[in-house]
């Protein structure tokens, strides 16, 4: 017998859950691909994809994931031998450094840990290029193996006057936590669709200045990653590349109606900001109890608001104790220093409290019957914290 039974509640970092009208919006025949109708409905998407990033700057979509937007990035901005200065606070950003240097970039890591960039440091290492060699300063807002959160708009002004640009990558905070990225003086931002956005993967976005624009063209800049050709599309197949994914274009159009119009930003970044209050209730609960539970981020205002990362003893076997008894899938502890004691907890996206609050009881009860030792009161607590904010 299984407790398994019935919908699956899915708290993996993405992709992360996709809401039924999204997939509906994607159950229907192509229309003609040449036709004027889906040429405009796309123009469409992109300018509420524009609304979402808070830029009324280029963008550049692409057929692909996350790494497929890293090396579109690279392609236009950089050639070989190029230096770059990647501020890493975990996996993913160790992950983006490695497949530049694959490019031939001469990429410089400055290693935060697990916390977030420290704007005092940059600033420093950036006073000592006084030939201006640094191209880039690149980052990401949430790194999803740490759940550490940057401080954008600190970056920037730890930047001052060097002429480098600012790329942001924003694949697991762009629909979770606030972007403004004109405002923020952000030259290059890259996202996805299967984490924030509620869709499934497989579209890749780009949004870059007219400052990132003026570099021109490079010798990474094929055709297929030349964002110069994308963003200045007239004709549809240009704007992707070939044939556009029609399907994905009907869910990002009814996913950004949700976001943008229906529930709104500013409420979208309260609910995440919200149900990221109430993971952190109850790790710190469960860890009143027991030291080796504890928060990967110590430090409230560096943790992200779509994925909290943990350290819990006996990790590995309670992720396959939820899944096989209650249906709920947790994060591994990717790029942690021990990860069969380390999981991630998702609270991004299509995601409200009674699927949190699910997440949080079943952890209760596997750690009951995988008897690890823990505090007392998470989930009082954890429910405090969504009486709260409600």
């Amino acid at each position: 017998m299984s407790l398994a039974f019935g919908p699956p509640v899915i708290a993996i970092p993405g992709p992360s859950p996709v809401p039924d009208r999204v997939l509906r919006a994607m159950h229907r025949a192509s229309p003609d691909i040449y036709g004027e109708e889906l040429a405009e409905f796309n123009l469409q998407v992109m300018a509420k994809l524009k609304r979402l990033a808070g830029t009324g700057a280029n963008l550049a979509p692409y057929i692909g994931n996350g790494h497929a937007g890293w090396e579109a990035v690279a392609a236009n901005i950089f050639s070989p031998g190029d230096e770059t200065l990647l501020l890493v606070s975990g996996h993913f950003g160790s992950s983006w450094a490695s497949q530049m240097a694959e490019m031939g970039i001469a990429v410089e890591v400055m290693d935060f840990g697990c916390a977030p960039a420290d704007p005092g440091r940059l600033a420093e290492r950036l006073a000592q290029d006084r030939e201006n060699r640094i191209r880039a300063v690149m980052l990401c807002q949430t790194d999803t193996a740490t759940s550490a959160a940057a401080d954008i708009p600190a970056i920037r002004a730890a930047m001052d006057q060097h002429p480098a640009l600012l790329v942001v990558d924003s694949i697991a905070s762009l629909g979770c936590s606030p972007m403004h990225m004109d405002d923020w003086g952000v030259d290059v931002l890259i996202s996805a669709s299967q984490k924030g956005l509620m869709c499934p993967p497989g579209i890749a976005f780009v949004w870059f200045s007219d400052r990132a624009a003026a570099r021109g063209r490079t010798a990474l800049t094929t055709p297929v990653w030349d964002w110069h050709l994308r963003a200045g599309a007239e004709a549809l197949w240009r704007f992707w590349g070939g044939t556009p994914p029609v399907q994905h274009i009907f869910a990002l159009d009814e996913a950004l109606r949700m976001l943008l119009d229906e529930e709104g930003l500013d409420a979208v970044w309260a609910r995440h900001a919200a149900l990221a209050e109430t993971v952190w209730a109850a790790v710190d609960a469960w860890g009143a109890g027991n030291p080796d539970i504890r928060l990967t981020i110590a430090d409230p205002v560096s943790r992200a608001n779509s994925v909290t990362a943990l350290s819990l003893p006996g990790a590995s076997a309670l992720r396959q104790w939820l899944s096989a008894n209650t249906g709920v899938t947790l994060g591994v502890g990717l790029g942690a220093s021990d990860p069969d004691n380390a999981l991630r907890v998702a609270h991004m996206g299509y995601c409200n409290a009674a699927m949190l609050m699910a997440s949080l009881g079943a952890m209760e009860a596997g750690m009951a019957a995988l008897s690890i030792p823990r505090g007392r009161g998470a989930l009082e607590a954890a429910a405090g914290i969504v009486a709260a904010r409600a």
